[in-house]
């Protein structure tokens, strides 16, 4: 079976180990066996791995940089629906969400909640008034602080999701 940048192979469990303390440490308590089950398939890369697919397709890419996940569209809707709200979530005005789903970055003046527990950073998920998810990407501010700011960027969207989800 071929991946889109390598051959996928089958994980050793020190590899999926690794990836699942990794997933917990970023992202929360039992991140990693969300979004790294069982049939996970991993894309090697000088002995490292770069990427993680499931069978539907890719879940994450690893920065070779720092070892960082990088989520694809896949890897943000299991973490999604496995962390209950406010957890990882950027809240905005419904009016803004067609843009945010679309890629485009989102203000700190559109954000109406954010978990209190964000750091700038940190990989996010924009949501719509209804926790529909929206993107993932990057916070620029802290949590309290996008709620609180009434200038600046806030997350520095990675992937915007489409349109699909807004008419879910």
């Amino acid at each position: 079976m071929g991946g889109e940048y390598g051959n996928l192979d089958d994980p050793t469990p020190k590899d999926v180990m690794r990836l699942r303390a990794t997933a917990d440490y970023l992202f929360g308590k039992n991140a990693g066996k969300s979004l790294f089950p069982e049939d996970i398939r991993v894309v090697k890369s000088r002995g490292r791995i770069r990427q993680v697919w499931l069978p539907g397709g890719p879940v994450c890419a690893i920065r070779a940089s720092d070892g960082f996940i990088i989520l694809n569209r896949k890897g943000a809707e299991l973490l999604h629906s496995a962390m209950a709200p406010p957890h990882m979530r950027v809240a905005i005005m419904d009016d803004v969400a067609p843009f945010a789903a679309q890629g485009k970055t989102v203000f700190a003046k559109h954000v109406t909640a954010a978990d209190p527990e964000i750091r700038p950073g940190e990989e996010v998920f924009v949501v719509d008034s209804n926790d529909r998810l929206l993107a993932s990407g990057r916070a620029l501010l802290a949590g309290v602080e996008m709620v609180e700011f009434n200038t600046g960027k806030a997350v520095e969207v990675r992937r915007g999701f489409g349109r699909c989800f807004q008419d879910a």
